[in-house]
């Protein structure tokens, strides 16, 4: 009997040696980092850095717009221009400095200006030397770009088409010198050789002045 007790108090012992040596101590491991739901904090938009920045970005687009326009290889500038009425005509001589020929040629800050501040209709019309499939006409003007009202396209048959009328949806430019009114459309089926544009003087109160027209196609 002593002896069962003695055999079963050894086998006790080596159960419990058994389960020590396979349930090592494990040492503590810290949690995992948990990832942060923020976000970088970005600028403030309405700080004196992020205006001016903005400020800066619009100098740039609209240069880099220019540039574009200026450096078109389907554009082409007038040849000539003529007006319903250019600015002092009434009183006397008109001075080279509002005659309609400034229209003609690249912008240079020389402009036509018309005689009516907010009476009725003027029109310009410019003619170019290459005629071609036309499918865009950009004005350059330095005030009254939302009087513009209709641009139309005259063909090497004589006939004339709208190519767009309706009020302008284009604003006097803030970032540079001149406002670019740009029309597209689809090329014409006959090539065009003139452009005339129609202003509505009460939409846009004040002196008309235009520098210059381009018309491009191929």
């Amino acid at each position: 009997m002593q002896n069962s007790k003695v055999v079963a108090l050894v086998l006790v012992c080596a159960a419990l040696a058994s389960c020590q040596k396979q349930s090592a101590p494990t040492a503590d491991i810290p949690p995992p980092c948990a990832k942060s739901d923020a976000t970088p904090t970005a600028p403030a938009a309405d700080t004196p850095e992020a205006r001016e920045l903005a400020r800066k970005q619009a100098l740039l687009d609209y240069a880099t717009m220019e540039e574009g326009f200026l450096n078109d290889p389907k554009g082409q500038w007038a040849r000539e221009a003529t007006a319903t009425s250019s600015f002092g005509e009434t009183r006397g001589p008109v001075a080279d400095s509002n005659k309609p020929q400034n229209i003609a040629g690249k912008p240079d800050t020389r402009t036509w200006t018309n005689d009516h501040m907010d009476m009725g209709f003027d029109s310009f019309e410019a003619v170019y030397e290459k005629p071609v499939h036309a499918t865009a006409v950009r004005i350059v003007i330095s005030d009254g770009v939302e009087a513009l009202s209709k641009v139309e396209l005259r063909d090497t048959t004589g006939a004339w088409s709208t190519a767009w009328s309706g009020l302008s949806d284009v604003k006097q430019e803030k970032n540079g010198a001149r406002t670019w009114f740009v029309r597209e459309f689809e090329k014409t089926a006959q090539p065009v050789q003139a452009v005339r544009v129609t202003i509505a003087n009460n939409v846009d109160k004040g002196y008309k002045h235009v520098d210059a027209i381009q018309l491009v196609g191929e």
